[in-house]
């Protein structure tokens, strides 16, 4: 079965930024397009006819309305990416099951980064944080342009250029503490296909021990050293499988999030990772992805693993 690029869609700016971000990464990996609308069944209080308590199916109305909410992203999109292959679908029922089922046949699912709901620009809706949450696919947010500003494309999916490279650079949030597989390779596939360096970030805190650093040099500089050979090595074997992307690496003292926003505004995404864990109540977005997707600028993606 081929794996699609699936787009979440409820007509706002942000779904349709999302789109057409989706459709560019249909096209570099030669990847079917699809749009997709979940739509929660409303029906009235009472039967038109009788008046009685009895629910109604989805109106005509309803469906209609989604349909042409496909029809008209399927043309904005297909009148920029003529040869691209475009499905639609309605999907009737909870956004959130409906998108996690579309998910998994899907190579990964793109949505607003104001989710289907009406909530402030930077403020997750609550579909998008519970699909984020809980999708075992790489799930990819795309914020709306804000008024005035140049909208999302990505072509344009930040407001400068990286002062490294000239160009807009796929960036990766990096834990060596926990380094995982899966998120490393989105990053440098990313680069590779659009042909960016790949700026990678790594957030370290001092140890308990460390006292006056400032006065102690040779120790300071011993840490900084350690954590910089750490990276190398973790980085080594795929700087071998993807020969062609320019790799930078920066190890910064203190968290990554406040780093990976910075970044955000010269890339053309920044990629993280999340880990499968339940949380006390519903399921875990960590500190750094939730800085992320509440203030970056470029797409942020979210990989998913164990």
């Amino acid at each position: 079965m081929t794996r699609t690029i699936t787009v979440g869609l409820d007509g706002s700016p942000a779904s349709l930024a999302a789109a057409d971000w989706a459709a560019h990464e249909a096209q570099l990996r030669d990847l079917p397009l699809r749009l997709v609308n979940a739509w929660e069944w409303q029906a009235p209080a009472f039967a038109p006819a009788t008046g009685l308590g009895v629910p109604v199916p989805p109106s005509d109305l309803q469906r209609a309305s989604a349909q042409h909410l496909l029809a008209q992203a399927r043309s904005r999109v297909g009148e920029t990416r003529p040869g691209l292959r475009i499905d639609t679908d309605e999907i009737p029922g909870l956004p959130v099951p409906a998108l996690l089922k579309a998910a998994e046949e899907a190579e990964l699912l793109v949505l607003g980064s104001r989710g289907l709901s009406k909530a402030a620009e930077y403020l997750l809706g609550s579909v998008s944080h519970a699909v984020l949450a809980s999708c075992e696919r790489p799930v990819i947010l795309v914020r709306a342009a804000e008024h005035g500003e140049e909208e999302a494309t990505p072509e344009t999916s930040a407001r400068e250029v990286s002062a490294v490279s000239g160009h807009r650079d796929v960036v990766l949030g990096l834990d060596l503490h926990k380094p995982n597989d899966a998120v490393i390779d989105f990053a440098f596939d990313a680069a590779s296909r659009r042909a960016v360096c790949l700026r990678i970030i790594h957030g370290w805190t001092l140890p308990p021990y460390y006292y006056g650093g400032a006065l102690m040099p040779d120790l300071n500089d011993g840490m900084v050293k350690q954590v910089r050979s750490e990276l190398s090595g973790v980085l080594r074997p795929w700087q071998d499988r993807y020969p062609t992307v320019e790799v930078h690496a920066q190890a910064t003292i203190g968290g990554a999030g406040r780093h990976l926003v910075d970044a955000s505004y010269a890339a053309a995404l920044v990629v993280v990772g999340r880990q499968n864990r339940r949380a006390v109540v519903g399921a875990h977005i960590g500190p750094v992805t939730q800085a992320l997707l509440h203030h970056a600028v470029a797409p942020v993606a979210v990989i998913s693993h164990d």
